[in-house]
């Protein structure tokens, strides 16, 4: 598997803002690896709320698990977003 550090970094480097949904995918992977399970309560702003939903979708997903499907999103997007 490649190194999540460095995907993580390439992904933040990305030249083309990816779409909010797109972000939000990133977004729930990378709260799920660390941070774990939600455990807050769901803001009332759409933004906020926008983002604990990415983030719920991923509960019960281990940090392995987590970090495999950040770095395959990152390989489906990269050629888009790169």
């Amino acid at each position: 598997m490649a190194d999540f550090n460095a995907i993580l970094e390439k992904t933040k480097a990305f030249s083309k803002k990816p779409p909010t949904e797109v972000y939000l995918e990133f977004y729930g992977l990378y709260k799920q690896i660390h941070e774990g399970d939600i455990s807050i309560e769901k803001p009332a702003d759409a933004e906020g709320a926008a983002k604990y939903d990415a983030w719920l979708s991923r509960k019960g997903t281990s940090v392995d698990a987590a970090k495999a499907a950040y770095i395959a999103l990152y390989e489906k997007y990269n050629p888009i977003y790169g």
